[in-house]
């Protein structure tokens, strides 16, 4: 199964994707806004003959495991490249490669006083969002018709003076009064076009749709785009990138969006549902807890880096250096909770002891202790893994200590299990610790750009109907 970082797919918070969709009868989907400053997207699994899901049911589920073992390493090298100070400016980061089998998430609006659909894949690491448009000087092919301004009353340009014409970090140039920018991935891929303003029409019940003003890209050079010929025309993104539907909506929002995945059984997506602004619950006092969000290494990075001191396996902790977790020369180091990556990464690179290794140690002594026949390759890249006896379920908990808050993973979710033994579903980062979704699970993880926080608590997601 061949993998490249030219082939890229935006995701929603995990690898496995499915179809996100505002008006489509066969995805049971809903953007709600009956608080003026809270927003809802239901998701549901489309199992559809034409949806991708339906293509990778006939896998096995080591199968389904492997290939996201090597779309999380291909992710985290990824992340490597875009790490670095000296890497190659790319100013909207899609920030995932994709195999052919795995699955979209996409959101499906309208656009223009034309009301023209489109379906634009979603990201979280993602700024600009971007369509194609006629005239086409290098368009790829797609199964919708492409957006032409033209025919749109509602359509406007961007000016050059424009503030997000003039964002550090962002390849963009005035040309003929007009803002145009370049967005380069890894492996080659990239687009071109217009900042463009244009009202964007997303349902807020089953017969109405409310507008909004939004700044896109209107694309008309593209090369080496992965989801050409499908219904996907581009990119929808949702990181702190001031050009991202986050920020853009941060009126409505108050800078805040949420999401709780429910147990990823047989490592198949259950529904989802994103909250934003006071749409998202509350708890009591003290259940909550919160880490400061740091900046990345480089200008050009938008993902949420968090402070990490130490890491404790069940009730060991382990007692890192102060400067296992930092950032270190080149833009390798520090830790970002990740749920692009379905698994966990721990650095193997940190300077004076291999904190990967080390964690790995642990594991191996807690089962150890407790007489558990340790196998060998088990499962592809997985390091760690046993056999399970009939009943067994002590399982070691996993601890990541934040600046101010303790993230614990409960022993369930720290594993990826098999009918025959589980593995510590824990992967060798190369030169970055990453926090993946899988120990994510049955987690409430807030995103509160205003405050500049992650927060986050235990919650029974399969409960989080929307």
């Amino acid at each position: 199964m061949s993998l490249s970082l030219t082939s890229l797919c935006s995701k929603l918070f995990y690898l496995l994707c499915v179809i996100l969709s505002f008006q489509h009868h066969s995805v049971h989907s809903s953007f709600s806004t009956a608080n003026p400053t809270g927003l809802t997207l239901r998701v549901a699994v489309d199992d559809s003959p034409g949806s991708p899901l339906y293509r990778i049911q006939n896998l096995t589920i080591d199968e389904r495991i492997e290939m996201l073992i090597n779309v999380s390493n291909a992710r985290a090298d990824y992340l490597n490249l875009v790490s670095s100070p000296d890497a190659e400016i790319l100013p909207d980061n899609i920030r995932i490669p994709l195999l052919r089998e795995s699955l979209w998430y996409a959101a499906e609006f309208k656009i223009g006083s034309q009301l023209h659909q489109v379906k634009l894949l979603m990201d979280t690491g993602g700024g600009l969002i971007w369509t194609q448009c006629q005239p086409c000087q290098n368009c790829f092919p797609q199964k919708l018709p492409i957006y032409d301004p033209r025919a749109s009353q509602t359509y406007g340009t961007l000016p050059c003076e424009h503030r997000l014409c003039k964002t550090p970090g962002k390849d963009h140039t005035c040309v003929d009064g007009v803002c145009r920018y370049v967005v380069k991935y890894g492996g080659g891929t990239s687009t071109k076009g217009v900042l463009s303003t244009e009202a964007f029409h997303f349902l807020i019940d089953r017969s109405s749709t409310r507008p909004f003003d939004a700044v896109f890209g209107c694309s008309d050079d593209s090369s080496n785009v992965f989801f050409q010929n499908t219904e996907i025309s581009g990119i929808f993104g949702l990181s702190f990138s001031p050009d991202s539907m986050a920020q853009q909506f941060s009126d409505q929002t108050h800078s805040r969006f949420s999401y709780c995945f429910a147990p990823l059984v047989g490592a198949v997506p259950p529904p989802l549902v994103l909250r934003f602004g006071e749409d998202i619950p509350t708890f009591p006092s003290g259940h909550l807890q919160s880490t400061l969000v740091m900046s990345g290494p480089a200008t050009n990075s938008y993902y949420y880096y968090l402070e990490l001191l130490d890491i404790s396996v069940d009730s060991f902790r382990i007692g890192f250096p102060p400067s296992t977790f930092q950032f270190r020369a080149g833009g390798a180091g520090g830790c970002l909770i990740d749920s692009g990556a379905l698994f966990t990464f721990i650095d193997s690179g940190t300077i004076g002891v291999n904190a990967y290794e080390r964690v790995m140690q642990v594991f191996t002594a807690y089962y150890g202790s407790r007489s558990l026949k340790k196998i060998e390759g088990a499962q592809g890249s997985f390091q760690v893994c046993y056999e399970r006896p009939p009943n067994y379920e002590d399982f070691a908990s996993l601890t990541f200590h934040f600046n101010g808050a303790d993230y614990t993973v409960a022993g369930k979710y720290v594993n990826v299990f098999r009918p025959e033994f589980f593995c510590v579903g824990v992967l060798r980062g190369p030169s970055t610790t990453i926090l993946g979704a899988w120990h994510q699970q049955d987690k409430r993880i807030i995103h509160d750009e205003l405050f500049g926080e992650l927060q986050f608590a235990d919650e029974n997601c399969a409960n989080d109907v929307g």
